[in-house]
């Protein structure tokens, strides 16, 4: 039986990529809507890579990530699939639930606001 997730999706070589799902993307750029509105955010990138799918927040086109949004599958049934990392490369919130990890930057959104 082949069956293929629905995070997954299959590039020209191949091989499986690890891809954020529409109803994921819909709940991340909602946050970076709200996050830009604030100023806080400028500019980001998605990347789909075989074990990862990482979308980047940054404040600059030009500097490293502030963010980084990871969705890694594997991890699952571990620690959850969903993780958010900060510059640094610190773990900064991972877990089953995307919006519960994303809790995180909201936090960040209020001190922005006030």
């Amino acid at each position: 039986m082949n069956v293929q997730s629905s995070s997954a999706f299959t590039g020209s070589g191949g091989d499986a990529q690890v891809a954020f799902h529409r109803t994921e993307l819909s709940v991340i750029l909602s946050l970076y809507g709200r996050m830009v509105a604030a100023g806080e955010w400028r500019d980001y990138g998605i990347s789909s890579l075989r074990d990862v799918a990482i979308f980047s927040v940054f404040r600059r086109t030009a500097e490293t990530p502030l963010y980084q949004i990871e969705k890694r599958p594997k991890l699952r049934g571990r620690q959850g699939q969903y993780a958010v990392i900060g510059m640094d490369g610190r773990i900064l919130k991972r877990g089953a639930d995307l919006r519960t990890v994303l809790r995180v930057l909201e936090r960040k959104l209020i001190r922005a606001v006030e």
